[in-house]
């Protein structure tokens, strides 16, 4: 029978590891603090944005929120983020994607001072990341490798595929997977949309994730018997439903939990576990900033 893996449960530990982090800090006369940006008039970014300050105040981490007109220039931007760099109280920062198309995201990503940036986009952390001394790991490829190993999912050796290229998941999920470290060692595979033969590339793989963006791309006739299914995607397709649409992954959940040996849902698999490991990084940039010693594995 296929295990479903629920990424409810295992952000819940990492909240709760976290929380405790911030007792320890806040007993050293540290208090974590997360700011937020928002330069958007997106429903939806207002919505991440509103979600990851629940889960700030839920752990005890201090939420600052910025929210700046998506029609102001960018250099307000660019500004703000320079004093949030310079508060004592900010550990961490997060520019809330995507930015107008007025505001130049490597920009953005380049103003955030290295040791805040808890979405480990800077080059600086980026570097270290590929070589093997990570400051902070991006929160989704990060939060994929705590659930492999909640599940005792054997990387070691294994045969696995990425099906996507980003910079957000894709590559910095290749690079956790095949690093000389525990949840890596695995024989890792980057495809993509435009790959040729692609399901003989996942008929061999013992570990799939799934993060190319397109709705169902994965199906179970691709799947080796037995695989681990780790879906990032999120799509909202239109469904005969209240709300007009539902969510569904880049993997065809129904066919391929016939064949998988275990697999994440769409939602409440990959998308806890990312706001999780937010939540971890700050109390981790907290550590860092102030030279207090915080157990986070």
């Amino acid at each position: 029978m296929t295990e479903t893996i629920d990424g409810e449960a295992v952000a819940a530990d990492v909240r709760e590891t976290v929380a405790d982090e911030v007792a320890r800090l806040s007993d050293a006369g540290v208090e974590p603090g997360l700011a937020t940006v928002l330069m958007s008039d997106d429903p939806a970014s207002e919505t991440y944005v509103s979600m990851k300050q629940r889960d700030c105040e839920e752990v005890g981490i201090e939420g600052i929120h910025v929210e700046i007109d998506a029609d102001a220039p960018a250099e307000e931007l660019y500004e703000t983020i320079d004093d949030l760099n310079a508060r004592d109280d900010v550990h961490g920062i997060l520019v809330q994607m995507p930015v107008p198309d007025h505001v130049d995201k490597r920009t953005v990503l380049r103003r955030i001072d290295p040791e805040k940036d808890v979405d480990g986009f800077h080059p600086e952390n980026v570097g270290r990341l590929v070589a093997g001394d990570a400051r902070f790991k991006p929160c989704t490829p990060h939060g994929v490798q705590k659930l492999l190993d909640a599940y005792d999912v054997e990387t070691e050796g294994a045969d696995a595929v990425v099906v996507g290229r980003s910079d957000i998941v894709g590559k910095p999920m290749a690079n956790l997977l095949i690093q000389k470290s525990p949840v890596g060692n695995a024989t890792t595979t980057v495809c993509h949309s435009r790959t040729e033969d692609l399901e003989a590339k996942l008929a061999d793989a013992d570990i799939v994730v799934a993060a190319a963006g397109i709705p169902e791309f994965v199906d179970g006739s691709m799947l080796k018997a037995g695989a681990t299914v780790i879906d990032v995607g999120i799509n909202r397709v239109d469904a005969d439903t209240e709300k007009g649409y539902e969510l569904v992954g880049d993997v065809d959940y129904e066919s391929a939990s016939e064949v998988a040996g275990a697999i994440t849902p769409v939602p409440g698999g990959v998308g806890p576990m990312t706001r999780a490991m937010l939540l971890y990084n700050t109390v981790k940039a907290a550590g860092i900033q102030t030279g207090v010693d915080v157990n986070l594995d």
